[in-house]
Parts: C-alpha cells; structure tokens; sequence
C-alpha cells in the first residue's frame, strides 16, 4: 500500500469516526442520482443482494444526476453516498467540487447506453421530427429570436397543427443535460452565425442553443422518468423526453417518434445512428471500498457479461449494451478501480 493511498484511508477513518453514531452504523451501500440508470442499478441490487445475503441490500436513491453529484461530492465517511448514477459523464466543475471536498479519487464506469427518446401516446399524430424542429419548439430564443410558435405546425409546415406541449426534466437532470447537448445544441450549431457566435461569445451561445422555454410548452416535469410517461398517458396529444428503458417498459401505451427519420431501438441507439443516443455511467468514491462492505463486489456483478452484455439481464430492464470494447474498458475499471482524472471534461 503506497503512501497517498494510506492517507486516503485515514483521511476515510476520521471522517467516519467523526460522524454521528448512526451515520457509523451504516454497511449497506448507498447508491444517488440519474432516474434513467436508477432502474438497472435497481436491477443489479437484487441480483446482487440474493447472491449475497449476509451483505446489506444497497439503498438506491432518484435524485437525478445533478442533485446526486452535488451528494457525491460533498465528503468522504458514511454519512455520504458511495456510488452515484449518472446518465452523462461528470462535469469539470462537479469533478473539481469532489476534489475540494477531499472525494480525490473516483472511478469511472460505462455500464451501457440508453437512447434520449422523444415519445407520445399510442397512436399520436407526430411521427417524424428533425434535430432543427425540436430545437424551433423547445428552444426559448431559437437562433437569438423570441420562440413564438405555439403549434408543431408553426414550426414545420409538414408536421401536425398539434400545440407544442413537451413534459421534460429539470434542469437538475443528466437527462436534461442530454437534451441540451444532444438534440438542442446540434440543431443551433448547424446555423453559420451561431457556429461563429461560439468562438466569439460562448456564454451568449450557450444561452441560444441550450436555453429552454419557461412561457408553457415545455413543461418542467420533474426528475422521475415515470412521471412523464403517466403525463402522456393523461395527455395523448403532448410528447414527453424520457430515456428509452421507459419507452421499452411501456410499448402497449407509448410511441417512439422518429428524429431525423431515425426511430429510438436497441439497434439505433448501439450503433449511435439515433440522434439521442448517450452513455450511462456509474462512478464509486474510492475512500469507501474498504469501510463499506460489498462495493467491489456490487460493481463486479454490474459488469458481467450475464449483466450488461447483449443478452444480460440488464438488457431486459432496457438497457442498451456498450460495444465490446468499451465494456471490456468498463470491466477492467471495475476491477481495477483506477481512478479518474479530470482530462476529457467539460
């Protein structure tokens, strides 16, 4: 055991012994954020929990991958979270918050894919989107000017004179950071001027092409995926941004709608082809393996071939399965748990 690693621990032990009693206590492993991963980490947990019964069940908890990561981070001891579900990759920011608050080594790892679905009702009348229509509904100042459509309609002359109603996540949300960079941004960039406006005044960029309406069609619906899919069910002319595990839990009521004439499935969205396609990670806070019993464990069943292969389990709590490589990738972090570093954020 080299020398940063024995302080590591210490730093661990003193956090801890410095906690309240029942804080102290705790030994099951405490799982926060991204409602998109919340159902395959739930998965994990009781295959993992009935393999090991003198373990401790994992407490999991939705609190979107925002509000995790500001969980995540804030310390090191039993009275923090030890893994955190995100359905992106850290931001810089959130890495260098864990750093300050002494959360100096994580490990990250891609348990799978899953698709940034645009759905409705059964039978609703949008079919076929492009990147630039969801941008021109959603969008507060599309291309710098106020948003004034109020029908998919107004929008594309081709599409249904349906009102632009669209339940999503808070901006607290991975999810909604997937919106931004994955379906928003896109569709902004490919326009000269903001593409230019970029390397001139990012902050005034950004703002276009990631701000999000607050006049009513998009409707803030809270960090629980299912809340959006009873949303649409109430109200089958609206369409809802989910992750598509939801979408495949509820085919008998739901629809996929086409972006870019690509429909959300598992083939779409493994070879990258679907617009919203994006990785889901599960990061664990290095300073807890050894104080809380079972994490390498857990981590060790999550990346199982049997798990979050192409015909794992996972894959029936609709997950998409990462390619060979990057499963490989995510097995050896797994075993290894070699930290992080802060190259490739943003």
């Amino acid at each position: 055991m080299n020398l940063k690693t024995k302080i590591l621990l210490a730093t661990a032990a003193i956090a801890v012994a410095s906690t309240p009693a029942s804080a102290q206590m705790r030994r099951n492993i405490r799982v926060v954020g991204s409602s998109s991963v919340y159902p395959f980490t739930k998965a994990v947990s009781e295959h993992f929990a009935r393999a090991n019964p003198k373990v401790p069940a994992p407490v999991i908890e939705s609190t979107g991958t925002g509000a995790g990561a500001k969980l995540f981070c804030a310390g090191v001891g039993a009275q923090h979270p030890d893994l955190l579900n995100a359905s992106r990759r850290l931001k810089l920011k959130e890495f260098q918050t864990c750093s300050a608050n002494g959360v100096s080594q994580i490990t990250e790892v891609q348990v799978g894919l899953d698709g940034l679905t645009l759905g409705q009702a059964k039978g609703g009348a949008l079919k076929n989107v492009t990147l630039k229509d969801v941008y021109m509904a959603i969008a507060a100042t599309p291309y710098g000017k106020p948003n004034r459509a109020k029908t998919w309609k107004d929008v594309n002359a081709a599409l249904p004179a349906l009102p632009i109603r669209v339940y999503g996540p808070p901006t607290t949300s991975g999810t909604r950071s997937s919106l931004e960079d994955l379906i928003l941004e896109p569709a902004c960039a490919a326009n000269p001027a903001m593409a230019a406006m970029k390397k001139t005044n990012e902050p005034q960029y950004n703002k276009i092409c990631k701000g999000v309406r607050e006049d009513g069609p998009y409707i803030n619906a809270g960090e629980n995926d299912n809340l959006i899919v009873q949303k649409l069910g109430a109200d089958p002319a609206a369409a809802g941004i989910f992750g598509y595990s939801y979408l495949e839990e509820n085919l008998n009521r739901l629809q996929g709608v086409s972006i870019n004439g690509v429909a959300p499935s598992y083939a779409s969205i493994s070879s990258f082809k679907y617009p919203g396609a994006r990785a889901m990670f599960v990061y664990v806070k290095n300073a807890h393996l050894q104080a809380i019993p079972g994490i390498r464990q857990f981590m060790a069943e999550y990346v199982r071939e049997t798990t979050f292969g192409p015909n794992g389990y996972l894959k029936q709590a609709g997950i998409v399965s990462s390619p060979d490589a990057a499963r490989q990738r995510a097995a050896k972090m797994a075993t290894s748990m070699t930290p992080m570093t802060a190259a490739g954020l943003k």
